[in-house]
């Protein structure tokens, strides 16, 4: 049998878990010379994305939420620190911003997604979000320096993390209290649709848990532009939120390696199976977590549980057998409703979510998960 390689491109959680469970798995294969399985990333720095949620209401540090790529890959895997420009589906390989070319066997395309600030006219300078640590560290200032005033919550779609918004308005309430300042403060939450939530279990769930924070909410809102001389949000339904602090989850987009090589839709997602994961069309490309198009949360909790199927059906094909494992569409989040109290949800194709009541217990759970992320990462647990 000819050498093999299998070529990770992503060193977020996708990616790093997929590169770590082969490493254990494939370890005889790897150590006979065998088997080569690169992880290319361009970014040296590994990051537990969630914890900007607790950096921007001033809960953490960002150390806390960080390690070198280099640290939670597993040592038999080649790491390559390298920004992929083209995705070459019929030589079947992967080319470099420094000119490496580097062929494959078998690729998992795991570039997730980035939030684009440059989605809305006028928001960069006036308006917050949480989705880096630049822009958490800004909203922490702002929130820490903001004594008064009306906050307006706006939401685009898709984006990371699918409660992500719900738990920013609950984390801001909750800051506010314990500054004894809430009764100073309006916090409204806007959405795009006419619920507050893409699933509707959770929609149903949330007005209940707004009325009792005295939390105002819009629903078909969709952010069009900022005035930022005004301080008016504007959608595009023709309606208007004043603010005095505008905080906006921004539309994300898929990576520009997928777009360049012509793999993605428009905003840079990847057609996908949604059960084997592969890449519509390409039987030797699985893709995984934010990069794919297909209608589930981009969440971590997706990524780890596609990894699972991944993992499984790579091991297999190497050995020319069929692949076995199909994803259902698992999914888990927690939700944080304060500063000390969580809820979650689970669903999956066939499941829908169903919150359950907000506890001290849940939120320690949460708490308990951002410390083990690190093993997780590294597909030990």
């Amino acid at each position: 049998m000819k050498n093999q390689r299998i070529v990770i491109l992503g060193g977020g959680v996708g990616g790093t878990m997929v590169a770590n469970i082969l490493g254990r798995r494939l370890r005889t294969k790897i150590a006979s010379k065998t088997l080569e399985i690169i992880l290319l990333t361009d970014e040296p720095d590994h990051v537990y994305q969630p914890g900007y949620l607790f950096i921007a209401t001033d809960q953490a540090t960002p150390e806390r939420f960080y390690r070198t790529q280099k640290e939670v890959t597993t040592k038999n895997i080649k790491l390559i620190i390298d920004k992929a420009t083209i995705i070459d589906r019929d030589k079947r390989l992967v080319v470099t911003q420094s000119g490496n070319a580097i062929n494959y066997d078998y690729l998992v395309i795991a570039t997730g997604s980035h939030p684009d600030l440059d989605a809305i006219p006028n928001f960069k300078g006036i308006g917050y979000t949480f989705y880096t640590q630049e822009e958490a560290l800004r909203l922490r200032k702002a929130l820490t320096e903001f004594n008064g005033g009306r906050i307006v919550v706006g939401v685009g779609v898709p984006h990371k993390c699918p409660v992500a918004p719900l738990e920013i308005t609950f984390m801001i309430d909750d800051l506010f209290r314990q500054r004894n300042i809430r009764d100073k403060v309006e916090i409204v939450y806007t959405y795009p649709i006419g619920r507050l939530h893409s699933l509707k279990p959770v929609a149903d769930w949330a007005p209940s848990q707004f009325e009792k924070r005295n939390i105002k909410y819009e629903t078909f809102f969709n952010v069009a532009s900022v005035d930022p001389e005004k301080k008016l949000v504007k959608s595009l339904e023709g309606n208007e939120q004043k603010f005095d602090l505008f905080i906006f989850v921004p539309p994300h987009k898929g990576a520009k390696v997928v777009r360049d090589s012509g793999l993605g839709d428009a905003d840079g997602f990847i057609p996908t199976d949604k059960h084997t994961l592969k890449m519509q069309g390409d039987d030797r490309i699985y893709v995984i977590g934010d990069a794919t198009n297909l209608p589930i949360s981009k969440a971590g909790s997706t990524a780890h549980y596609e990894a699972d199927i991944i993992v499984e059906n790579i091991i297999r094909e190497l050995d020319e057998l069929p692949p076995t494992q199909y994803y259902d569409g698992k999914v888990f989040c927690f939700i944080e409703t304060s500063l000390t109290e969580a809820t979650y949800v689970w669903f999956d194709y066939n499941t829908p979510p169903k919150p359950t009541e907000p506890s001290h217990m849940l939120y320690w759970y949460k708490l308990a998960f951002n410390s083990t992320y690190w093993l997780a990462v590294r597909g030990l647990l």
